[in-house]
């Protein structure tokens, strides 16, 4: 399945949108590896296949909340902390983005700019 997209009407092509499910495995895999916890143990305790929880943290499934809610009681770390680290990657994805766009002046072209023309007989003063 292809990633949903945005039309950014000043670039005149699609713009990616982050997956919610990208982004909820990417914060139950980080959380399980700061504890230092198998995938396999995080899975029992979970009562979940470990192929399917491996699939969750890649963001290749859709958790049910049931499931995140026992994947969550397993790593034991609560449903609303999960989400408010969702919340902060969508806040750094739409920064990047911003920042993206933001343009870039060349440094030369900028010295241009600045550097008025001297004649001849001009004193020019250098701060350092």
């Amino acid at each position: 399945m292809s990633d949903p997209t945005t039309f950014d009407p000043a670039r005149r092509k699609p713009r990616p949108r982050p997956l919610l499910r990208t982004l909820v495995g990417d914060v139950l895999r980080r959380t399980r590896r700061e504890q230092g916890r198998t995938l396999a143990d995080v899975a029992r305790t979970a009562r979940v296949s470990m192929p399917y929880l491996s699939e969750l943290e890649r963001g290749r499934k859709e958790a049910s909340s049931e499931v995140l809610a026992a994947v969550c009681d397993a790593l034991r770390i609560e449903l609303a902390d999960v989400l408010d680290e969702v919340r902060r990657g969508l806040i750094d994805t739409r920064a990047t983005q911003r920042a993206a766009k933001a343009p870039v002046i060349r440094l030369d072209a900028a010295r241009r700019r600045r550097a008025p023309a001297h004649r001849d007989g001009d004193v020019q003063a250098l701060a350092a």
